[in-house]
Order: structure tokens, then C-alpha cells, then sequence
């Protein structure tokens, strides 16, 4: 990885990147990309956790929750993934929808990474006939949802600093293969227009990533779905949230062997990078490519409304050791104000519907 990075960098204006190429680079480069490698990256033999990976109960709601959101709004029960991971949330998902639902389905996997669609394969016996792309352009328009659970937040970012009152963008440079940083005065046009459009003011010495691929993908979700839902469950702030000093420093990170590293240069291609993604920006351009905006929840609050309750009413068992108490235990892990939930809120947006309630009853 580092013999590529040099070269690239060697090879680029100033023998500087931006950090959005780096992440670009050490995640999704064909062979030495983190994403594409074949190495385990969820769970406790990789670097991080996810919702889906501590119970199939969040694959199980959202099966359940998206047949009535179908049943009461004439929707077709198209469901598009964007970012399957190992599969297991659309394991979990089709076990459900076979189980209690009892109809056809059409269930679609965006996923660029051939470790994980093996992963994936693997896992999700054949029957199901799930419809697996690379990019979401290569699946034909449809009417349904699209969701995804946390692909934003991996998407390549910009980072830009303020400094005596001058903004710079924070490039990326190598020297006898080590890694460094260095700011260059802010020349993208593309990042004052979104902190023109963002009205995002940052303060002396406040550093902040800016997504600009975000648009593009907001752009891409919005052509392939005609007529339907889309479902973001992340991490990330609000534009008020940017503006507490709890997060000067931004919110670029990397997780390697389930421990945080602030120096997102080291591991390159061995750790994965994440960032908190801009809410308001999400909304903002969804609205421009006509996705409504329809609400915004914390993932407790999601499963709470979509009726995770119902799981614990009607599995109840006094054995501590059985599966069913071990499930349950997973369902109030999920719901605690102190645990994993509190972290991910989930935006719904709408295209091609008025006034839907996603969770009438």
C-alpha cells in the first residue's frame, strides 16, 4: 500500500493529495483497499461492530416493519441495500420476510467489494434469488426502498482547517514513506459552495471534513428509485451539532482491531476510516433531487416505533441460557438510551408520495 500511495502522491500536483483521495486510495483501491481485501473487518475478529452484526433482530424489524409500510401505502416490495457488508442484516432480513410475511420479494444488494459478496454469498442460501450489482446505476428503476446502514459515513471526505482567519485545505504528503499533513490555501470551488450552501461558519483553529461525493450518491439513489422510501441509518451532526467545540478537531477517524486512532495516516489500507456525516447537508440535497424530507430518529426511536417491543411481549423465557433470553437480551441492548443505538439516528426520505406516515399502525 505504501509503495502505491508514494507513487500517487509523487505523481500528483505538488506531490501533495487531498484527503479525499487518500481515503479513496486506502479503502477502496482495487487490491490494497481495506474494503476490498480479503481479511474479516465486523465483529470481533475485525476492526468494528454494527447493529446487524450484535442481532438479527434489526434485519427482522426493519423485514417486518418494511411489509406494513407496503401493505398500508401500495408500495412494491422492492428493497434495495446499498453496502451489505457480510451479509448478515440481509440474512436476517429474508429469514423474516419468509418466515411471517410469506410473499415474493425482490431483494437487491449494491456491494463493490468481492470479499464481502463472497461473505454474502455464503451466507444467503440461494433460493432467495437476491439480485447482487456493483453500482446502483446497473439495476433498472424501481419502485420500493432503498437503505443502508452506515455508507455514508465511509464515503472519501475533504478536510479543511481555518487558520488566522484564512481557510486551508489539509493535503496529504509522504516522506521517506511516512505520511504527513500539510495545509494549502483553499482553492476548490466545490467546497465554498458547500459551506456557502451549508452556512456553515467555522471558528479559529476548527477543523471540519466536507463530503462532497455525498451529493453524487443522494443523486444516484434518487434515479434509480421511481417511487418509495429511503432509509439512512448513520452516525453524524447536525449543522448546530458542528458548532459545539466538542467537535474542533472534526470527526475523522479510523477503528483498527476495535480500538479508535485519531491518525487516520496510520494502517494505511489495514484500518478502516469513518466520519460523522452532515445531516443537514444529506436533507438538503435529497430535497434538491426531489427525495422528501419525512423525519429523522435515533435508531431507539426507530425500532421502538417500527415494534421492537412486540419481539420482547411475545418471546418471553425465564431460562438465562436459553436463545430466546439471549435475543431478548440483544433487543433491550438495542433500546437502552445508553447503548449502541443512541449513536445512529435514521433519516427517511420520500420520493413519489404525499403525507405518508412510515409508521401508521
Amino acid at each position: 500500500m505504501i509503495t502505491y500511495l508514494k507513487s500517487l502522491i509523487s505523481n500528483s500536483p505538488r506531490n501533495l493529495i487531498s484527503y479525499a483521495e487518500y481515503i479513496e486510495a486506502v479503502l477502496y483501491h482495487p487490491e490494497y483497499g481495506y474494503y476490498m481485501k480479503s481479511k474479516q473487518k465486523i465483529g470481533s475478529q475485525g476492526d468494528f461492530i454494527t447493529t446487524s452484526n450484535i442481532s438479527d433482530i434489526y434485519g427482522r424489524i426493519v423485514a417486518k416493519w418494511f411489509a406494513n409500510v407496503c401493505k398500508k401505502h401500495d408500495l412494491e416490495p422492492n428493497f434495495c441495500e446499498i453496502g451489505a457488508g457480510n451479509g448478515r442484516f440481509a440474512y436476517a432480513f429474508l429469514q423474516e420476510w419468509e418466515h411471517s410475511v410469506k410473499t415474493s420479494i425482490n431483494y437487491m444488494i449494491v456491494e463493490s467489494s468481492p470479499y464481502h459478496l463472497k461473505l454474502q454469498n455464503e451466507l444467503i442460501p440461494p433460493h432467495h434469488n437476491v439480485i447482487k450489482v456493483n453500482k446502483l446505476d446497473e439495476l433498472e428503476p424501481f419502485k420500493g426502498m432503498v437503505f443502508s446502514n452506515e455508507l455514508f459515513d465511509a464515503l472519501p471526505v475533504h478536510v479543511i482547517e481555518k487558520e488566522n482567519g484564512q481557510l486551508y485545505e489539509v493535503m496529504v504528503g509522504i516522506k521517506n514513506e511516512n505520511l504527513y499533513e500539510e495545509k494549502v490555501l483553499l482553492t476548490n470551488p466545490a467546497i465554498h459552495s458547500f459551506l456557502e450552501e451549508s452556512m456553515l461558519e467555522l471558528e479559529e483553529k476548527q477543523r471540519i471534513e466536507v463530503p462532497l461525493l455525498m451529493e453524487g450518491m443522494v443523486q444516484d439513489i434518487s434515479k434509480v428509485l421511481t417511487k418509495g422510501l429511503v432509509v439512512t441509518a448513520d452516525y453524524g451532526y447536525t449543522k448546530e451539532d458542528w458548532k459545539h467545540p466538542s467537535r474542533k478537531k472534526g470527526s475523522l477517524r479510523g477503528y483498527y482491531q476495535h480500538q479508535m486512532i485519531e491518525d487516520v495516516l496510520e494502517h494505511p489500507g489495514e484500518m478502516d476510516i469513518t466520519t460523522h456525516i452532515h445531516f443537514n447537508w444529506l436533507i438538503q440535497k435529497g430535497e434538491q433531487a426531489e427525495l422528501v424530507f419525512n423525519s429523522k430518529l435515533r435508531q431507539d426511536e426507530f425500532l421502538l416505533k417500527a415494534g421492537i417491543l412486540k419481539e420482547l411481549e411475545n418471546h418471553y423465557d425465564p431460562n438465562p441460557f436459553s436463545e430466546v433470553a439471549k435475543r431478548n437480551r440483544a433487543i433491550r441492548s438495542l433500546i437502552m438510551p445508553s447503548g449502541i443505538s443512541s449513536f445512529f439516528h435514521l433519516i427517511i426520505q420520500q420520493k413519489g408520495i404525499v403525507d405518508i406516515n412510515p409508521f401508521d399502525d
